[in-house]
Formats: C-alpha cells, structure tokens, sequence
C-alpha cells in the first residue's frame, strides 16, 4: 500500500538561518464541557413506543428543552385530534 504514495520533496526554508525563534505562547486550555455536567437528559415512556425526551437544568430543574414539544404531546392526547390535520397539504 505504501508504494501508491508520491514523494514530495520539502520545501525550503523561507527564514534565514540567523533567525532566531521566539517561544510561542500557549493559549490557555478551553473546556468546551465545562457547562455539560449541568445539564441532565431525561427520557420518559408515555405510551406504547412513544418517549418524551427532556434536557433539564440540573440547579434550577428548568426544562430547557423538550422532544416532542408540550403542544405536540397534548395533541396526541387530545381525542378530537386527527392525525395529519395540523398542515393542510392539498393544494
């Protein structure tokens, strides 16, 4: 496998040889999940193969979101409600 790879030779230096590096400075780390503890993922059963997914804020117990949405579920439980009513598609 390693005989279908071309050669490349490296480029030269663009510096000259009198320079002189300076070090670098580090940026400093980021923790892009420091906020992920907070959060808590929860996932109820509401019905034979139906789930309601909840994403809740673990110090103040808010919802911070919600699959399906809490006007979705209602329609489901509503018994007026007739599915595919909520967009008309017939043109």
């Amino acid at each position: 496998m390693t005989e279908n790879v071309a050669r490349i030779a490296s480029p030269p230096s663009p510096l000259p040889s009198t320079v002189v590096a300076t070090p670098e400075v580090q940026p400093e780390p980021r923790n892009d999940n420091a906020e992920a503890g907070r959060y808590r993922l929860t996932i109820e059963a509401v019905g034979d193969h139906r789930y309601v997914y909840k994403v809740l804020d673990r110090v103040t117990g808010e919802v911070i979101r919600q699959l399906p949405r809490e006007e979705v579920e209602k329609l489901g439980s509503d018994p007026t409600y007739q599915g595919g009513k909520i967009v008309d598609t017939t043109a």
